[in-house]
């Protein structure tokens, strides 16, 4: 009987658990669609979204397994109207990952606020190098089919002068870019996960 029960308990929070972490899907396309640039900051075609952070909250609330699958949905779904061949989203599921699965992993390990924005930090980091290797041997080699290298380093020229070469603009933008980005969903979850945890967990009353 109390096997049954327990039985009954684990089935009702992993349907729970796939439930929360689609519908947290579902919030970070939505939030991947309203991305928008930076101006002055990043060339125009850089644009920035918050959609890692339900991914975020996934992995804090669900475990990194979750964080990742809400990354993969973003992506996933996004393909139905990509311009990228499907090269962008592999990347940005990279990232995701990236992102998501150190700050998971810390956080299952040892739940507190500082290993939780230890693990934060870790991600964001990581997710940070890992895009200058991303974005130089995967996205602008395809980005590359549609928009010249050269048209591509004017970009980044037109903010500063002294880009003289790819390197040059993923280490001097896109790295300090991709940090900022993940660290903003990291403020943000550091405001509200207290008061929406119980919610994503299914333990308010």
């Amino acid at each position: 009987m109390a096997g049954d029960t327990m039985t009954m308990k684990r089935t009702k929070f992993n349907i729970r658990t796939i439930a929360v972490t689609g519908m947290l899907g579902a919030l970070a396309t939505v939030l991947m669609f309203l991305e928008f640039p930076i101006p002055m900051l990043i060339p125009p075609f850089i644009k920035f979204d918050f959609s890692e952070l339900p991914a975020l909250l996934a992995a804090y609330a669900m475990g990194p397994v979750s964080g990742i699958a809400v990354c993969f949905i973003k992506n996933v779904i996004n393909l139905l109207h990509t311009q990228t061949g499907g090269v962008g989203e592999l990347s940005n599921f990279i990232l995701g990952v990236c992102f998501v699965l150190p700050a998971g992993l810390i956080y299952k390990r040892k739940k507190t606020q500082k290993s939780a924005m230890i693990g934060a930090l870790a991600g964001a980091v990581l997710m940070s190098v890992v895009s200058v290797f991303s974005n130089y041997f995967v996205v602008y080699p395809v980005y590359t089919n549609f928009m010249p290298m050269q048209a591509i380093l004017g970009a980044y020229q037109a903010i500063n002068k002294n880009v003289k070469t790819l390197w040059d603009a993923l280490i001097w933008f896109n790295m300090p870019f991709t940090f900022i980005k993940g660290m903003c969903s990291v403020v943000i979850t550091f405001f509200i996960y207290k008061k929406i945890s119980p919610i994503l967990k299914g333990t308010s009353r």
